[in-house]
């Protein structure tokens, strides 16, 4: 592959005699990797079970793992939500966890998905992206993953802040940047990078930065990241930070280069806020509707077997969420998704979003389990049979859920969301 020469010429200077190596980097297929979704099973459960070989665990991450160039993202396991395909390097970033998180930059969804394992369904998480376009396969991942204790927003850092002044505790932002570990796996990113394009993500980041400092509760930890190797957005992209704001103490600092460690690269900085405030935030209004919360109830003591425990909110549209404990009031920006989409009630009934198939464990009441090829047909929006009786039923691949659908004489009607169903 052609790689700038400006950017050639930059780290050669900066690595010296490690650049030949460095180069040389270059000339691997991409390094792949894949996370095993702890919401849903154990990495050693799933290690039984995957379709494809995995290779070694990834260092910094335990529920990580290497593979190969087989097709993991077609297999029925991936659609429920059992694994996220994630390049290794970007797995070095979310460790750690709180009860009031905020993923500021979150699209398309690995890193909070990841924060969301680590928080084992405790805590609040929001996962926000500017670009709305983004936000929406941000908000089909975290469905799939089946995060329960989050809600999905697109709106500015600084509309944020005017939200959530001093409230949150963990603060991830991975930043927008040059995208220089990005170079293998999506050659545009070399072909439209320049010194130009660096300069100005160091900016935008300076920025972002700066408004995450202002929803950073006292005691909180800002964890910084990018996927590029330029110093001006990284380490003097904190640097500059730590002089603005000296109220923070750099606790660690981390660069990952493809040359020294199995990935295409990764930076990491985790800060801690020495001095500051804590302001609680509004609660989300819940809206109460005795109606449709007993139409709900019947839905899931018939087909689910259990009740969801927290808050049902139904929208003016009829639209019903079960809402976190401690969820703050995110209504000030453009929100995609609160805690679990339950359904949606019309009036007369209740009608199952596939967001509750996707929050469901293991052995729902009324439950069809597919072998793979059935599976396959089915997130294809094909019908399939069933002994089961007429009604909902959670349609599985193996024990985990897949979405919903409906028994009618013999054959399940295909409820699987259109947008997501395959070729």
């Amino acid at each position: 592959m052609e790689l700038p020469q400006a950017f050639l010429s930059r780290m050669k200077e900066r690595l010296g005699n490690a650049f030949p190596d460095f180069l040389r980097s270059y000339s691997y297929p991409p390094c792949r990797g894949l996370r095993v979704n702890t919401l849903k099973i154990s990495a050693d459960e799933f290690a039984a079970l995957s379709p494809y070989p995995l290779g070694e665990r990834i260092p910094w991450e335990r529920d990580g793992f290497y593979i190969g160039e087989e097709k993991f993202g077609s297999d029925p396991l991936h659609s429920a939500g059992l694994y996220y395909l994630q390049e290794p390097s970007a797995m070095l970033a979310a460790a750690g966890k709180g009860e009031r998180v905020l993923d500021l930059c979150a699209a398309p969804g690995g890193k909070t998905t990841q924060l969301a394992a680590h928080m084992k369904g405790s805590g609040v998480l929001i996962s926000n992206e500017v670009d709305f376009a983004r936000a929406k396969i941000l908000s089909q991942n975290t469905e799939r993953m089946g995060v329960r204790n989050g809600a999905v927003t697109s709106a500015s850092p600084e509309r944020l802040l005017g939200l959530f002044p001093a409230f949150f505790d963990y603060i991830l932002v991975d930043a927008p940047c040059s995208g220089e570990g990005m170079f293998k796996k999506e050659p545009n990113a070399a072909a439209e990078w320049s010194p130009e394009k660096v300069l100005g993500c160091a900016a935008r980041q300076r920025s972002i930065l700066d408004c995450a400092d202002g929803m950073l509760a006292v005691g909180g930890t800002l964890v910084y990241s990018t996927c590029t190797f330029a110093e001006e957005e990284d380490e003097g992209q904190i640097e500059n930070f730590l002089a603005r704001h000296p109220r923070y103490v750099l606790e660690s600092e981390e660069k990952l280069y493809p040359h020294e460690r199995r990935g295409e690269g990764h930076y990491c900085a985790r800060l801690v806020k020495r001095e500051g405030e804590f302001c609680p935030a509004r609660p989300y209004p819940v809206r109460r509707s005795s109606h449709a919360n007993d139409a709900f109830y019947g839905f899931a003591e018939e087909t689910l077997g259990t009740i969801p425990t927290g808050e049902i909110t139904t929208l003016p549209d009829g639209r019903m969420y079960l809402v976190p404990a401690g969820m703050p009031d995110c209504s000030g920006a453009r929100l995609l998704r609160l805690g679990v989409e339950l359904g949606e009630w019309d009036g007369k009934r209740f009608k199952p979003a596939h967001a509750l198939a996707m929050a469901c464990g293991a052995g729902a009441k009324r439950s069809v389990r597919l072998g793979r090829a059935e599976a396959e047909r089915y997130l294809r929006g094909e019908m399939v049979g069933t002994d089961e009786g007429d009604g909902w039923c959670v349609v599985c691949v193996g024990e985990f859920p897949l979405g919903f659908g409906k028994c009618v004489d013999g054959t399940i009607k295909n409820h699987y969301p259109k947008g997501l169903r395959n070729r």
